[in-house]
């Protein structure tokens, strides 16, 4: 057995694996919703805010892993909505949202 190896295989500079950048992101990919491509990024929730799921409308307290989507094209930073993963999953099987006041018949 070869003793442990406290120190990052790679050069003197570093190790090759990247490191989360401070938002505390790695993996991004592309995913289809509403009929048109999305761009996902899983976080980590290290950004000590509050965030507002689309999905089941509740909040995303600071240090709970989630996912940040927006669309791929034409999408500034204000189009950025920040889910559960489990909400994101589930996403095309939930029904919109529908908002009603509190006296509004729910028929």
């Amino acid at each position: 057995m070869s003793p442990r190896r406290n120190r990052p295989r790679g050069s003197a500079d570093g190790p090759d694996e990247p490191t989360a950048p401070a938002g505390g992101s790695l993996v991004q990919r592309t995913e289809s919703y509403r009929g048109e491509d999305w761009v996902v990024r899983a976080v980590t929730g290290a950004g000590g805010r509050f965030y507002r799921c689309p999905g089941c409308d509740q909040e995303i307290p600071p240090g709970v892993g989630h996912v940040v989507a927006w669309p791929m094209y034409g999408a500034g930073v204000e189009d950025r909505r920040h889910w559960h993963r489990a909400c994101w999953n589930a996403r095309e099987r939930r029904a919109s949202n529908i908002l009603r006041g509190r006296g509004a018949p729910r028929y």
